[in-house]
Parts: C-alpha cells; structure tokens; sequence
C-alpha cells in the first residue's frame, strides 16, 4: 500500500512586483523520494525551497505535513552570527538529550565543533549547515546547494550518506555528477510553472529540450494563425466582418494570449574575447617551494604552461590549490625555485570569495566605476572589449533585469553575483584567464554555455574547481594537490586522472574525533547469555514493530485529507494523539531491538 505524501503543496502562487516567481505550483514528497530540483538562476528554486520548509508564506495555496512527520532544511548562507562555536550552531535546536546525534553528525562531516564560527572558512560552515540537517534526523531533508565550497572528498561523503538514508530529500544543485548519481525524479521550475520527470537528472536535459521544442512548435503555429487572421480582419468586407464579430473577438483574444506568454530566460551572453597573442611560453615554475610554518605547501614543483593550455588544480580544500595559483600568476613570491610568467600576457581573475565586487555598490556603479571598464565623462556607459555599451544593455546580456541595475550587490543571490562577476571580467579582453571555483552558485545552462566559451577562448586558462563533470569538460591537464607538498601533473580532467592512479587524500586539517580504544574482549565462557524473557522479547519485536508500522501508516493516510481538521476536528484530534501514541512505541521497540541483538551479538 502506497505510504501518504510527506508534504504536499496545493496551488501555490508568489509574485514579486507583478511578476509571478510560482503560478498555481503543486507538488508532493513521498517517503522514499530522491529528487532534483532545478531552473535557471533567479526562477524561485530557494523560495520554494522556504515554501516547502514552513519558512515562506505564498500570497496562495496551501502546505500540508501530516502530523508526526518532521521536515529539516538546510539553507544556502545560514546565519552563524548568535553562535560562537560551529557545535553550538550544529546543537541547535536539539533537546540536550539528543545532543550526541549533533557530535555523530559532526564526525561524519569531520568538522571541529570547537571552532569559533567567525575563524570557519566557507568550506567549514557548509559542513556545520549539513551536520545540523542531519543531525535532525527528519523524515524529509531539504537541501539548498549542499555541495557549494565542499571539496570532491566531501562531496562523495555527502553522496553515500544521501544513498543510504530512509529519509526522503529534495535537493537544488548545478552539480551534474552529484545529481545523476543520487536523483530518481526532479522537479523543473521554469516561468512560474513547476513541472515534474519520473526519473533522474541522466534524462532530465532531454525531456527539458523536447519541452522547449513543443512550445516554439505551438508558438510558430500561433503566429502564423495570427498572422492569418490579421489579414482577414484588414481585408475582409465589412459586411462580412459585421457578421463575424466572434472571429474578430478570438483574434483579440489570440494577441492578447500571445502578448502575455513569458519567454525563455535566454542564456547569458558570455563571450570570452581574446586579447592580443601571448608569447608561446604562458607559465614557467621551477623547483617552486612554499611553506606556512612547518608545513609545506608546495615543494620542488616543476611546471610548464604554454599558450592555449586548459590546466586544472584539483584537491581536498586546504591542500593550497589557491596558494599555488597565486605562484603560478605571479600574485605571491616562492620561498624557493622561480617562477617565470611570459611575453604580452594580460590576465582577466575570477575569485571564489568575490572579493571583487563591493556588497554596498549598484550592479551599476559595479561596472561603470572600474578604472578598467568605466568610459570618462560618462556614467552610463560601460567598455566591452574595447566598444562603449549602454550598462543597462550590458546587464541584460548577463540576464539581469533594469530594476535590479540601482539595486545593492548585497541583494544578489550567489548565482546572480557569479554572474555580475562574469560580466566584469569578460568586458575585458585578455589572454590569460584565472577562474577560482567559478562553478558555485551557477545554474546547469550557464555552466554549459561557460564551458562552451572557455573552449572557444583563444587564450590561456587556469581554474580551480570541485566540480567533476566540469572538470572533465573543460581540462586538458590536472594537477593533483595532497596537502602533503605533493603537486602531481596529470593529463585530461578529474576521470583520466583517477584512470592514471590518481587518488583524493582525506580531507586536510580534518577534525576526526580519536576513536576509543575497543574494550578487551571477553572469552566466550565470561559473556553474558540472553535470559529466556529477552531471548522471547527478541523474537516478539519484529512482529510488534511491523503491526505499529502498518498502524502508522492507516494513521497518516488518514490524516493526509487536508480538510479533516475542519468537517471532522474530534477525529482529527484523536487520530491525531494516537499517531503520536504510536509513533513513540515504535521507536521505543526499535531501541529495544537494537539493544537486545546487540547483547545477542555479544552473547555469540
């Protein structure tokens, strides 16, 4: 018998100034879901994310959780500022009862919950956020770009967690490899429709391009219609017109439909120009060493980087892949060796933290007051490879909207702040391109079209990214960071260099709780036997448990019909204490399952 949904939402509709982010959304989570939930940048993904959280209000429609059931979500930039340490933030919320289920969290992400969350890098926050969703232990996760300013052994942790958890998730991601490997349906949110594939992310682009083929299909045959049409309604008699004002109306009809479609977000315009020619030789390291400390970053690194090169730098976060990309451009001097950059080059940097950009600026004073880009005596144009572009048309290249040009940077989501940061660095032209985790935050589309671009720059590129199918796509060489000093140079992207014997270290700086030393084990003539009474209570509780699961279940099926609480409230409130009644007896059985067969395993 198929269990009731775990949350539904009935019609929900959210507009901003007139626009509609959701139009009449409906949707349900089931127990055991695997879903994906994706759009462009700036369709209300996280809003409906918040909605399906409890955290958001719709201007309609309805949320339904059945009683019992428990709902977590872990949101994209969570606020650590009432915490002091990372474990306080992670215990959160959680009786001091349950506090151990905080700490098993933490050991598994490898987080120092001592850590004072204003000293946490992004990496180290992000792994707070998924200690506190998981130590929640809900019936169904909610998870807002999980795998952002996680390094790739962190991100495989994640994955086998999501495999192997009961509860089910809904999660947002640009990550393809990390979707296909967890999805088993996604939810599309486009124009304000939600729509939903029963399967996973592998079949997802297909099913979207065939959407989008079926819509201009109908669009060309609207057009054409309308077309036909007008020239009825400018031709025909007016006798005949006078008899047919039904028609005339449905040509009225027709244009105002076909005025009031919402197109496509079309892709941003990216457009990496080249600038003039480098020299052959772009990059030249020898015997590069660096060290903070006693530890050694880099040592007795050889490298060659010539015009035209793809070079990767792949490693657990605080392996130093920053470090050495500030080497490699010239940014930080060696304690040893040389590095030598060549003839004409002319570099354009994207960061990871955008620094860059100033929070409290215009998207427009972002732009128009860059020394680099800005056009003197006029505030309102902005360079583009050499030619003045009014600032407004320049940021609807990047799909930004007139409001959004006065409004702050701080207002962005982190896709769109990618995106203004894209659209500084390619108003420039260059040679010598350094992208440093430019994959966070960016949709699936705009991920295509960047590496599309980036194959097209007739100039030099070094990037940093934990992004594997990116990687895979775009690098022609990696160079593999352990931590250890140790920087090996492989050729292709992240799957050729695990083919050559390349593997990921533990993550450094790792917080791994020392594990207890295992008690001496006792010979079987001093073990403890079951007595008869838990030999029986052993064999009893797997029938007990399966009839409470199945009492459960009538119970929440019950209790699913969302407007029992209003015709039927006595029914309600009394189905609603026995499903509570009965969820407790089954996690009271399950402990004492768990305990008895311990002490049989013991026993044996």
């Amino acid at each position: 018998m198929a269990q009731p949904p775990l949350l539904t939402l009935s019609d929900i509709t959210l507009g901003f100034g007139g626009v509609p982010l959701l139009d009449g959304a409906e949707l349900s989570v089931a127990p055991g879901d695997r879903i994906g939930l994706v759009g462009r940048n700036g369709s209300g993904k996280s809003t409906l994310l918040k909605i399906m959280a409890g955290l958001v209000q719709p201007d309609a429609g309805t949320r339904f959780v059945p009683p019992g059931k428990s709902v977590a979500y872990m949101e994209q930039d969570p606020d650590f500022t009432p915490f002091a340490t990372l474990g306080d933030f992670v215990r959160a919320g959680l009786p001091e009862a349950e506090h151990y289920r905080a700490d098993i969290a933490m050991e598994g992400v490898r987080l120092d919950g001592s850590l004072a969350c204003d000293r946490a890098s992004g990496g180290e926050r992000r792994r707070a956020a998924l200690a506190r969703l998981l130590a929640q232990d809900a019936d169904l996760m909610l998870l807002d770009e999980p795998t952002n300013h996680l390094d790739i052994g962190m991100i495989q942790w994640l994955e086998a967690e999501l495999r192997q958890t009961r509860a089910a998730f809904v999660l947002i991601s640009h990550d393809r490899a990390f979707l296909r490997a967890l999805t088993r349906s996604m939810l599309w949110v486009d124009r304000g429709v939600v729509r939903r594939l029963e399967q996973g992310f592998d079949a997802f682009e297909d099913w979207r391009d065939k959407i989008f083929d079926e819509e201009d299909q109908a669009r060309h045959k609207l057009d054409r219609l309308l077309k036909a049409e007008g020239r009825w309604a400018v031709e025909g008699i007016s006798a005949r017109r006078k008899r047919n004002q039904g028609r005339v109306r449905r040509l009225q009809e027709m244009r105002a439909d076909r005025a009031a479609q919402i197109r496509r977000t079309g892709a941003a315009a990216l457009e990496f120009a080249s600038g003039p020619k480098s020299g052959k030789l772009v990059v030249e390291a020898e015997g590069v060493t660096k060290h903070f400390g006693d530890r050694a970053i880099v040592q007795d690194f050889d490298l060659r980087i010539h015009r035209g090169d793809r070079v990767a730098l792949i490693g657990p976060n605080g392996a130093g892949k920053t470090t050495l990309l500030n080497l490699l451009t010239g940014q930080m001097d060696p304690d040893a060796g040389r590095v030598r950059l060549g003839t004409g080059l002319d570099m354009a940097v994207f960061d990871q933290n955008r620094a860059a950009l100033d929070p409290d600026a215009t998207l427009w004073d972002s732009l128009t007051l860059d020394p680099t880009l800005g056009v003197s005596g006029n505030s309102d144009q902005v360079m583009v490879r050499g030619t003045p572009r009014h600032v407004v048309g320049y940021l609807k290249d990047f799909l930004f909207t007139e409001a959004q040009a006065r409004g702050p940077v701080r207002a962005l989501s982190g896709g769109e702040r990618a995106r203004l940061l894209l659209a500084r660095i390619l108003a420039r032209q260059s040679n010598f391109l350094i992208l440093d985790e430019p994959t966070n935050d960016l949709d699936v589309e705009t991920l295509d079209l960047l590496q599309e671009q980036i194959d097209d720059y007739d100039g030099t590129v070094l990037l940093v990214s934990h992004d594997r199918d990116f990687l895979d796509r775009v690098a022609a060489t990696s160079i593999l960071m352990t931590g250890d000093g140790r920087a090996t140079v492989y050729a292709g992207g992240y799957s050729d260099m695990l083919a050559q014997g390349g593997r990921l270290p533990e993550p450094v700086n790792a917080a791994r709780p020392k594990p207890a030393a295992p008690p001496r084990e006792k010979p079987k003539a001093e073990r403890a036997k079951l007595s008869y009474n838990q030999e029986r209570r052993l064999s009893e509780l797997p029938g007990q448990i399966e009839r409470l699961e199945a009492e459960i279940a009538k119970l929440s099926e019950f209790l699913a019909d969302p407007d029992l609480y209003t015709t039927a409230p006595q029914k309600f409130a009394k189905a609603t204490q026995a499903l509570a009644e009965r969820q407790a007896a089954l996690e009271a059985a399950e402990l004492e399952w768990l305990e008895l067969e311990e002490l049989r395993e013991q026993a044996g």
